[in-house]
């Protein structure tokens, strides 16, 4: 009886017809990864892409020095009008910008302050927000401008989503930075 039961078990490996259901099992999970994985690469691609190139132009509409003052909101708009693939741009986009004294120099801060999206309900409503420098700066003076846009990952169990850095709330950041010398007027 055993040998019987052994005959057709070794009949049963070394027949190659009959159902791919074990294969495409095993190898379906590991392409759909791959997928998920090129999709969020693509997607955070064109985004960091769309955000260096609306923040080049935005810099050197200040830089060229047309008279007009720029605050944060005009040049957050400006940005955004631009960069017009970032989904809540307006929102989701932090700008910093401060002054560098080439004589006497520090270094910019390393940790970009990204948006806070804390402040969407619950038992964080009435938090303060913390507080990000603004300088416009001076005629001839160097200024450093950082602009930091969260996003939440398109596909957030992918493997390529599970290796970004993501804050508390499960957002990732694109940092953008460029630095301009004001035109004298």
């Amino acid at each position: 009886m055993m040998r019987s039961l052994l005959n057709s078990t070794r009949g049963f490996w070394r027949d190659e017809d009959g159902s791919s259901v074990v294969p495409f099992a095993l190898w379906a999970p590991v392409f759909v990864a791959v997928i998920l994985s090129g999709v969020e690469l693509a997607t955070l691609t064109a985004r960091h892409t769309s955000l260096e190139q609306a923040l080049d132009l935005t810099v050197r509409d200040v830089r060229l020095g047309t008279g007009t003052t720029y605050t944060r909101a005009s040049l957050k708009e400006a940005i955004c009008d631009r960069a017009s693939i970032l989904p809540d741009c307006i929102e989701n986009l932090q700008l910093e910008m401060v002054s560098l004294d080439l004589r006497d120099w520090t270094d910019p801060p390393s940790q970009a302050a990204c948006a806070d999206t804390s402040g969407g309900g619950g038992s964080n409503v009435g938090e303060a927000t913390p507080v990000v420098k603004f300088e416009y700066g001076r005629d001839n003076e160097m200024m450093f401008l950082r602009a930091c846009y969260i996003f939440d990952p398109i596909a957030p169990t992918s493997d390529f989503s599970q290796a970004l850095v993501k804050d508390a709330n499960g957002y990732s950041a694109i940092v953008s930075s460029a630095a301009f010398v004001h035109e004298p007027s």
